[in-house]
C-alpha cells in the first residue's frame, strides 16, 4: 500500500525498525517528511506527544493511515491542525489497497473508507447474496483485477470466500449514494445484547471523542441473561486522567443507552496490537471470560 506506490513516484521512504513517536517526530524535521503514519495509533501519538512543539514540522502535510478502525475524532483533530487526512480499507485478499479516502473528501465524511478505488467494485449484500440500496448494512463485497484467485489448496475455502471472483470480506458495511464505503464493524465483532445489535466501531469513536481518549476498543462479556454485554478498554492520552464513570456519561450522552459499556477498563499505556497494528481483541476478552454481567 506504501512501498509499490512510493517506487512509482519515486519517493522518499524513511523507516523505524520500531516505531517510536519523538524519534518520528525528529526524522519527519531532519527529513523533511511530508507524509507519515501507518495505523491510527501512530497518527494519534504524533498528535498527543508531548515534545510535539519543539520539531519543525512545518513540511508535514498527509498523516495517513490503515489497517485498524479510525475514529471520526482523529480525522478532525489532522484537519484541524491544517493537515490532510488519510485513510483507506483493504485486507490481505484485496492486496492491500481496496478503497482511499483523503483530505477534504474525508473530512466531509469522518466516519468512511472512501469509495473504491477507479480499477474496483463495491457492493454490499444481505445473508442471501441480494445486492442492498445505499445506506443500508450488509456484508461487504469486493471486486477488481487486485482481488486474489483464491487460497492455495484450499478448494472449500476458495468457493466459499470468492463467489464468481467477487471476495466476502467478513466486514459489515454500507454504501452511500456516492458510492463512498462505510465500514460498521467486523460481522464477528457485532456484539448483541439483549437482541439489540451493538457495532464496536460505532462505540469506539464515541470514545475516542473524549478529550483525554486515544485508543479504545469494545469486546462482549457473558450474561447470563442477556446473552453479552459491551466492556470497553480505553488508553488515555499523555498525562491525561478519566474515570469510568465519566466515560460512561459521555458515552450515554451520545449513544442509545444499550450501547453504553458496562464496565470501562482505563489505561495510561498502549492497547494490545498485532504486527499489522490491528487490536488483540482476543487478549482483552481473556481478562473478562469468566465473569458475568452485574
Amino acid at each position: 500500500a506504501v512501498l509499490n506506490p512510493s517506487l512509482v513516484a519515486g519517493a522518499k521512504l524513511v523507516l523505524q525498525r520500531k516505531f517510536d513517536a519523538g524519534e518520528a517526530l525528529a526524522l519527519i524535521e531532519r527529513e523533511r517528511i511530508n507524509s507519515a503514519g501507518g495505523v491510527p495509533t501512530i497518527a494519534w501519538q504524533l498528535l498527543t506527544h508531548p515534545d510535539r512543539d519543539r520539531y519543525d514540522l512545518s513540511s508535514l502535510e498527509t498523516l495517513a493511515y490503515g489497517g485498524a478502525p479510525s475514529a471520526p475524532e482523529l480525522v478532525r483533530q489532522i484537519g484541524a491542525g491544517g493537515r490532510h487526512p488519510g485513510n483507506g480499507w483493504g485486507m490481505t485478499e484485496t492486496s492491500a489497497t481496496f478503497s482511499h479516502h483523503m483530505a477534504e473528501d474525508y473530512l466531509a465524511r469522518p466516519d468512511s473508507a472512501g469509495p473504491p478505488v477507479a480499477v474496483c467494485e463495491a457492493q454490499v449484500r444481505d445473508p442471501e447474496g441480494r445486492v442492498l440500496p445505499p445506506g443500508e448494512v450488509g456484508e461487504l463485497h469486493g471486486f477488481g483485477p487486485n482481488v486474489v484467485k483464491g487460497y492455495w489448496n484450499r478448494p472449500d475455502a476458495t468457493a466459499e470466500t470468492f463467489p464468481d471472483g467477487w471476495v466476502k470480506t467478513g466486514d459489515l458495511a454500507k454504501i452511500d449514494a456516492e458510492g463512498f464505503i462505510t465500514i460498521v464493524d467486523r460481522a464477528k465483532d457485532m456484539l448483541i445484547r439483549g437482541g439489540e445489535n451493538i457495532y464496536c466501531v460505532e462505540v469506539e469513536a464515541a470514545l475516542c471523542e473524549h478529550p483525554s481518549v486515544m485508543d479504545a476498543a469494545l469486546v462482549g462479556r457473558p450474561h447470563a441473561v442477556l446473552g453479552e454485554e459491551p466492556v470497553a478498554f480505553v488508553a488515555t492520552k499523555p498525562h491525561m486522567q478519566v474515570s469510568e464513570a465519566e466515560l460512561q456519561a459521555f458515552v450515554a450522552e451520545r449513544l442509545a443507552r444499550f450501547k453504553v459499556p458496562v464496565a470501562v477498563f482505563v489505561r495510561h499505556l498502549p492497547l494490545p496490537r498485532n504486527a499489522n497494528g490491528k487490536i488483540l481483541k482476543t487478549e482483552l476478552k481473556k481478562e473478562v471470560e469468566g465473569t458475568h454481567g452485574r
